[in-house]
């Protein structure tokens, strides 16, 4: 412990009006939590971006050359549309769940165990909806839709897909969030007036006795 933190827990220890014993503890863990959230969320944009990085150098090196022209083949669009779907869950996840805590912690005030648990089953359900949407949405041949079952190449209707492919997730994420964002009010109060609420024995301490 360095000079300064001694004489920022001495003023707490020794003040007559020192609210608490362990406040200086609580100060320190609450720094060193902000680090941690600091150095995952750098940690997750580094991922991201070296994600984006690999797909594009991925896309140029395996895409052939028609008379000066890139031909892409359609299994190459498909690899890389999956690659930025897994970026953007590396990367989105954290960012959600970092600016989330406060406003977690802001509804459960009341039961803050129950809010540290909302947020881990709330990544949980993300990481379950980024898992089977990039799954659903996976081809292993080309389509008829696509129109490049003969060619083999990327088509403006399979840009067209892949497009849409990262554009809904990135809608249904925001509208789950959204939701999420109204509902986490009502279901801490009721989590609140829960606990408050007496149960039978409680309102009537002379049944307990018997």
């Amino acid at each position: 412990m360095t000079q300064l933190e001694h004489r920022i827990a001495k003023a707490l220890t020794h003040s007559p009006d020192a609210p608490s014993p362990d406040l200086f503890d609580r100060v320190v863990g609450s720094i060193e939590a902000d680090r941690r959230r600091r150095r995952s969320g750098v940690v997750a944009v580094s991922v991201a971006a070296v994600g984006g990085a690999a797909t594009t150098a991925l896309v140029l090196l395996l895409t052939p050359r028609s008379n000066g022209a890139l031909a892409m083949p359609w299994w190459i669009l498909e690899v890389a549309v999956t690659l930025v779907l897994i970026a953007i869950a590396v990367w989105l996840g954290p960012f959600i769940k970092r600016f989330g805590r406060a406003y977690a912690a802001d509804v459960f005030h009341d039961n803050p165990l129950t809010g540290k648990s909302y947020i881990v089953l709330t990544d949980i359900v993300y990481y379950l909806i980024f898992a089977a949407y990039i799954l659903f949405g996976v081809h292993f041949g080309p389509q008829a839709d696509w129109g490049n079952e003969v060619s083999g190449l990327v088509t403006a209707a399979q840009l067209t897909y892949s497009a849409a492919r990262i554009g809904g997730i990135l809608l249904i994420i925001g509208i789950l969030h959204g939701l999420n964002i109204v509902l986490m009010p009502v279901l801490g109060r009721l989590f609140s007036l829960n606990r408050r609420v007496p149960g039978p024995r409680d309102a009537d301490p002379h049944r307990a006795d018997r």
